[in-house]
C-alpha cells in the first residue's frame, strides 16, 4: 500500500516530528482512502471445472480449499498457481457450503440439504480420500454453518428445531457432536432464519468466543463466551424490512473485533445498511458505502475485504471505513463473489459458476 505523504527526513525538533507525525496518522484515519491507495493489487481469477456454485474457502498458507455444489472440492498446494479436482465421490449429492482447513492435509467439508442431504466428511491426505464424519438423520435439519476453535473442538450450526436453532459441539474432531440444550439459548423471534449463505453464518473467536448471525425481518446475532455451552441474542442494525433479509455472515478483525454484514439477497445491489460492528458493548452501523448484500468479510493486518455476488468493498483501517473495490474483469453485476478467507496477506474468494480470485498483498 502507497500514500501520497512524502517521506519525513530529518527533524531537529523532536515535538514538531511528532505534532506531524499526529497530524499524518488522524488523517489516514479519517480519510475516505481514495487519495491514499495506488497500485492496489489485482484478482487473479481461476475458473473450476464442471461450473460449480462455490460457497466455502479455506486457506493455510498456501494451501487453498473451494468447495461447492455437486460435491465440489477443489485444491491448491501452491498458492492457487494450480488447482486439482478433489471432489467428494458419493451417490448421494449435497452442496458444500463451509469448510474448516487444519492444516494442508486436514479438512472438514459441511454439506446442506434437508435430512440426511446435511453432512459432513473429513480428509487427512489433501482430499485423495474422504470419510463421512457425520450425518443427519433429523428430516427437519439443515445445515448451515461449521466453526472450530482447534482440530478437536468446534460447533455446528442447523437450522431449528422444535423452536431452537440447532446448535451442536464436538470435542473429539467431529465424530460425535452433542447439542446444546434449549434453556442454554434464546427461543427464536418470529419469521427469523439463519441463511447457509457463505460458511460465515458462525464463527468462532479466541477464549471461547462464539458467534452467530439470523435474518429474516429480525437481524441478530447470538454470542457465546463459554465455547458455545451457552448463547445470548442481541439486536444488529442491518437492512431487515423482508424474510430474505439480515444477517449473511460475521468476521473478526485483527483486534478480535465482531462485524456482522448482510442484506438482501433478492435485492443484492440494492443501498441499505449491510454492515455493523461491536463497540464498547454496542452494535453500531459501519461506513460501509452501502453498496448492496455482502456474504462474507476477512482481515490480515489492518486490510480488510467485505464482498457479495454483485461487487466488494475495501478497508485500511481495520473494518472501520470502506471504499468499493473491484479490481477484476468481470461482467456488471458479477464483481464480487459469495465467500472469502485469508491469510499471510492472502486473500481467497469463491463464487458461482466456478470462478475463483486470489489477491495477494504480498510485496
Amino acid at each position: 500500500m502507497k500514500n501520497n505523504f512524502g517521506r519525513i527526513s530529518q527533524f531537529n525538533n523532536k515535538g514538531l516530528f511528532q505534532c506531524l507525525l499526529g497530524i499524518i496518522l488522524t488523517l489516514i484515519t479519517n480519510t475516505t482512502f481514495a487519495d491514499l491507495t495506488v497500485d492496489l493489487p489485482n484478482w487473479q481469477l481461476h475458473q473450476m471445472k464442471g461450473n460449480p456454485s462455490l460457497r466455502g474457502a479455506a486457506i493455510v498458507s498456501d494451501s487453498l480449499w473451494v468447495t461447492g455444489s455437486n460435491n465440489s472440492v477443489f485444491v491448491s498446494q501452491n498458492g492457487g498457481k494450480t488447482w486439482l479436482d478433489k471432489s467428494v465421490k458419493s451417490t448421494i449429492k449435497t452442496d458444500f457450503r463451509d469448510i474448516e482447513l487444519f492444516d494442508r492435509n486436514t479438512a472438514v467439508v459441511m454439506g446442506v440439504g434437508n435430512g440426511q442431504s446435511s453432512m459432513l466428511y473429513k480428509t487427512t491426505d489433501g482430499g485423495d480420500n474422504w470419510h463421512l464424519l457425520y450425518q443427519n438423520i433429523d428430516e427437519q435439519g439443515f445445515f448451515d454453518s461449521i466453526g472450530f476453535w482447534d482440530k478437536n473442538t468446534g460447533l455446528l450450526l442447523g437450522d431449528p428445531v422444535d423452536g431452537y436453532y440447532v446448535i451442536k459441539k464436538t470435542e473429539d474432531g467431529g465424530k460425535t457432536w452433542r447439542r446444546i440444550t434449549k434453556n442454554k439459548l434464546p427461543k427464536m423471534l418470529d419469521k427469523e432464519a439463519a441463511f447457509a449463505a457463505s460458511g460465515n453464518t458462525l464463527i468462532t473467536g479466541e477464549n471461547g468466543k462464539a458467534y452467530i448471525t439470523t435474518g429474516g425481518f429480525s437481524a441478530s446475532v447470538y454470542i457465546s463466551d463459554d465455547y458455545g455451552e451457552s448463547w445470548q441474542r442481541q439486536a444488529v442494525p442491518l437492512f431487515q424490512e423482508t424474510q430474505t433479509a439480515g444477517g449473511y455472515g460475521l468476521a473478526l478483525n485483527h483486534l478480535e473485533q465482531p462485524f456482522v454484514l448482510g442484506g438482501d439477497y433478492e435485492q443484492r445491489p440494492k443501498k441499505y445498511s449491510n454492515m455493523a460492528t461491536l463497540i464498547n458493548g454496542i452494535w453500531q452501523k459501519v461506513d460501509s458505502g452501502e453498496n448492496g448484500l455482502r456474504t462474507a468479510m476477512s482481515c490480515q493486518g489492518n486490510i480488510c475485504i467485505s464482498t457479495g455476488k454483485t461487487s466488494s468493498d475495501i478497508s485500511f483501517n481495520a473494518g472501520n471505513h470502506w471504499q468499493h473495490f473491484s479490481n477484476q474483469k468481470s461482467a456488471e453485476g458479477d464483481k464480487g463473489f459469495y465467500t472469502l478467507t485469508s491469510d499471510n496477506f492472502v486473500f481467497l474468494a469463491a463464487s458461482a459458476e466456478g470462478k475463483v480470485g486470489v489477491l495477494s498483498f504480498k510485496r
